[in-house]
């Protein structure tokens, strides 16, 4: 199996997202989200990227954390071998896939959530929509957004151009291969026009570990340092020499500082000190 544009950085032998010997389906509203669980402990609700990400992506880091905790690791909607749905695309909606998982796998009390890119605007969702149900969130590559910042157009012709190989594996997998440039096309359309900043973080109380590679494109440091000013109870990593995948750019940097904040007690998370440089200069 392969994550988009995969190249020298390692995958994973665990086929993450198209694991039929493991996978299930959770019903969300007019969809069913295609589910994988693995391991044992104190749980993890895994949610990759949008538009071209899958579980796969995070194949390397799955394959240390299943060791020590439960993932549960989503495909979300549109995305493998979970249904797209004819719905609008919303966060709440996401959040809501989110929680219909959760409940499948009989888990009501708070959570972590590890959420990368849109997997990450997902959790803050989550966490502002329903706080009983999330404990703490690592999100990685996601800031302040404002619409019009992503293009509203994108195309599966020129999406194969750039991985041919990967394109043809998901369509492989996909339950309405037919409908992929539809949903794309509602995806970019849906991003284009959204807007993220102080009346999601705000509303956020868990503890949540921001990280961001310092050559982010699509989460630019800026974005990200404003949404640590605007989180309660936040900490800051930026990883040196990484894009968007800083967990494929810098594993080891972005390994440890996962590793540290998923593993320690909850009454220890205590927010980084606003220091008055931070707090003011992103106003």
């Amino acid at each position: 199996m392969r994550y988009f544009m995969q190249g020298d950085n390692p995958g994973s032998s665990t086929p993450y997202g198209d694991n039929v010997k493991v996978g299930k389906y959770a019903q969300a509203g007019d969809a069913k989200i295609y589910y994988e669980v693995y391991g044992a402990g104190e749980p993890i609700l895994i949610l990759h990227g949008g538009g071209v990400g899958s579980p796969y992506e995070l194949g390397q880091l799955l394959d240390e954390l299943k060791q020590s905790h439960k993932l549960i690791v989503m495909s979300t909607r549109g995305h493998g071998r979970s249904e797209i749905g004819h719905e609008p695309l919303t966060y709440a909606q996401k959040a809501d896939d989110a929680l219909a998982v959760l409940d499948a796998v009989n888990i009501s009390a708070p959570v972590q959530i590890l959420g990368f890119s849109d997997g990450a605007y997902t959790a803050y969702e989550l966490a502002a929509l329903y706080p009983a149900r999330v404990e703490r969130i690592t999100a990685i590559g996601a800031g302040t957004l404002k619409a019009g910042y992503f293009s509203a157009q994108i195309s599966l012709v020129d999406l194969e151009k750039v991985d041919g190989k990967f394109i043809a594996e998901q369509k492989k997998i996909r339950p309405e291969p037919e409908r992929w440039q539809e949903f794309l096309s509602d995806y970019m359309s849906f991003w284009n026009g959204h807007s993220v900043g102080a009346e999601t973080f705000d509303s956020i109380q868990c503890p949540v570990l921001l990280i961001v590679g310092d050559e982010d494109d699509h989460a630019p440091v800026a974005t990200v340092l404003a949404a640590h000013r605007l989180i309660a109870n936040s900490r800051l990593c930026v990883i040196p020499k990484a894009w968007h995948t800083a967990f494929l750019d810098n594993y080891d940097v972005t390994a440890a500082a996962i590793r540290q904040f998923v593993n320690a007690p909850l009454e220890t998370l205590q927010p980084s000190k606003k220091v008055a440089y931070n707090s003011e200069v992103m106003k």
